[in-house]
């Protein structure tokens, strides 16, 4: 009876090994098939800026970007622009970014961006910026920009 019992144990935390395997095979497989291109972040003094670009899904499934993080801010956002009494605000983007399965999401100014806020020093043109991605499996996946000067859309990214 103690070997049945002792068989039925090692068998179900093979089981559950093979199972978290599986799932974190999984995650980094939805990581790996999120890129981006053509990143680039405003350059700013102070306060807020954006990050810009093109995310691509080259998997069988939609990613959904959920949140970020950066060393150079304080907080990070996903943000949309949107048409409200006339005017156009930006505001967060309720679950994030989906990218659908083998499909593309632009992130431009006046658009669709990933909000870098509470700026912990200065961005410069030509420095590099750093934003991890947080996709909603739990995986996450860095991504760099190079920061230039841009007065386009007049956007001055204050609260």
């Amino acid at each position: 009876m103690f070997r049945i019992r002792l068989l039925c144990a090692v068998l179900a935390t093979i089981a559950a090994a093979s199972f978290l395997t599986a799932c974190s095979d999984d995650d980094k497989a939805k990581a790996a098939a999120l890129t981006v291109s053509d990143q680039w972040v405003k350059a700013a003094p102070s306060g807020m800026t954006a990050m810009f670009g093109t995310l691509k899904n080259d998997g069988d499934s939609e990613i959904r970007i959920v949140s970020g993080t950066s060393d150079v801010a304080g907080k990070v956002e996903l943000h949309e622009m949107v048409d409200e009494g006339g005017q156009r605000i930006m505001r967060e983007k309720t679950g994030g970014f989906a990218i659908p399965a083998h499909g593309t999401v632009k992130l431009a100014p006046g658009g669709e961006h990933i909000m870098l806020m509470d700026l912990k020093k200065p961005i410069v043109a030509g420095e590099t910026v750093v934003v991890t991605l947080r996709l909603a499996d739990g995986s996450t996946h860095e991504v760099s920009g190079v920061a230039r000067d841009f007065a386009g859309n007049e956007e001055n990214y204050q609260p």
